[in-house]
């Protein structure tokens, strides 16, 4: 068993850990401080975002701007330039 605060720093406005690799798709642990920013990127592949505690924005390259908030998710399109901006300290969970 796992807890997700566990897997990062308290102190970091972003932290990003693998907490399982399967085959051919993989889920990562996010932390995002309410300044936090992860920054502009973009996947191949089709991915879904999850947000556990907190708040956050996600923006796209398309201007959608979507608030997240406990319990919210969002699919993350391939070849899209998108970014996350932290509101609240945020815990949340990228599937892809």
């Amino acid at each position: 068993m796992g807890n997700l605060k566990a897997y990062h720093d308290v102190e970091a406005t972003l932290s990003a850990k693998p907490i399982f690799k399967g085959v051919g798709s993989s889920v990562i642990a996010l932390q995002l401080g309410s300044t936090g920013l992860l920054d502009k990127h973009m996947t191949k592949v089709p991915a879904l975002l999850i947000c556990v505690e907190g708040e956050v924005v996600f923006h796209d390259e398309r201007g959608k701007e979507v608030v997240l908030k406990r319990a919210d998710f969002i699919e993350i399109e391939p070849d899209v330039m998108h970014w996350v901006r932290g509101v609240q300290q945020s815990q949340l969970v990228l599937i892809k």
